[in-house]
């Protein structure tokens, strides 16, 4: 799934950020300053924000602080939403056309649910740029029938939320694109990128987020899921992976440990920049001390180094 899916998931969904009694605040659930709260799950896209910069979770997850939409990610979202729905005319009516009649009605609802996206066209006043996006839009559409072919394909769940708790207590979740699943049991994990794929040599990173919900499948279900595949409308590529519990193993192992790097971050109130090409896409260039801003106060209480939790 896209981040920007990810994103539009309620705290305590899909943002490591919980609700309730076991979300109440401090590095175990206590409330800070401004209702922050402090995190207790992850998210592939959280972790992936960690891995990115420190700083970057900490405005994402903490602070909340707002971001403006952008044209690519809401793109994104679009397209995700019109073939979730493709799914619900019976098989032999899933057709690139009718597909592509589906997105004026799927950007009204993503704009009736996010009003903040009236923002992205607020300056084309003749429509010529919406007019290209959502163009461009229906060629992402169009392209993944030349990867898929939807009338072959009855998926088990689409846009299924997954959680799961590890035995150390670490609560994982995440929301899946499609799961598919074989007469015989298999289960293809599936998710769609509206980008290009990546360089061969950046594949595992891209697999990251495959592996993170086929270790939740896993623990849920006690299957591990036959195949990973990510499906890149930008490029017309699909990646695959086929993993060993092995493979999953070693995920729980790094996620343990960044989950651990972050309840140091939360309790010590140091979360640290991480400069990289990245830095000039970033919501968060004004705050950030790699370039001459500074965070908000920090809303949560901080351990004197060397304490002990109670």
């Amino acid at each position: 799934m896209d981040s920007s899916i990810d994103e539009a998931v309620t705290p305590g969904a899909g943002d490591g950020a919980g609700t309730g009694p076991a979300a109440s605040g401090g590095p175990d659930g206590a409330a800070g300053e401004r209702g922050a709260l402090a995190p207790v799950s992850l998210s592939p896209s959280r972790a992936g924000d960690f891995m990115q910069c420190p700083l970057l979770y900490r405005f994402r997850v903490i602070d909340r602080l707002p971001e403006k939409p952008s044209e690519a990610a809401t793109r994104g979202t679009l397209v995700h939403a019109v073939l979730e729905r493709l799914f619900d005319a019976p098989a032999g009516e899933r057709t690139a056309p009718r597909a592509k009649a589906l997105i004026p009605g799927q950007w009204d609802r993503l704009r009736e649910s996010r009003p903040e996206l009236t923002e992205l066209f607020a300056d084309d006043p003749e429509g010529e740029r919406l007019a290209g996006w959502l163009a461009e839009a229906e060629r992402l559409v169009e392209r993944w029938f030349t990867l898929e072919d939807p009338t072959r394909l009855e998926p088990a769940e689409r846009e299924l939320f997954v959680e799961t708790e590890l035995d150390s207590g670490l609560r994982l979740r995440g929301i899946i694109d499609r799961v598919d699943v074989a007469p015989t049991g298999e289960v293809r994990i599936v998710d769609y990128k509206t980008g290009k794929a990546p360089r061969p040599e950046y594949a595992e990173g891209a697999l990251f987020q495959m592996k993170f919900y086929a270790l939740v499948v896993w623990r849920l279900k006690g299957v591990v899921p036959r195949r990973l595949q990510l499906v890149y409308l930008g490029s017309g590529d699909v990646l695959t992976y086929d993993p060993v519990p092995a493979d999953l193993e070693r995920v729980e192992r790094r996620l343990h440990a960044l989950w651990e790097a972050i309840r140091q971050a939360t309790e010590s109130g140091d979360w640290r920049p991480r400069p990289t090409k990245l830095c000039g896409w970033c919501d968060h260039r004004g705050r950030c001390p790699e370039f001459g801003g500074t965070p908000p106060p920090y809303p949560l209480p901080v351990r004197a180094p060397g304490s002990r939790a109670e």
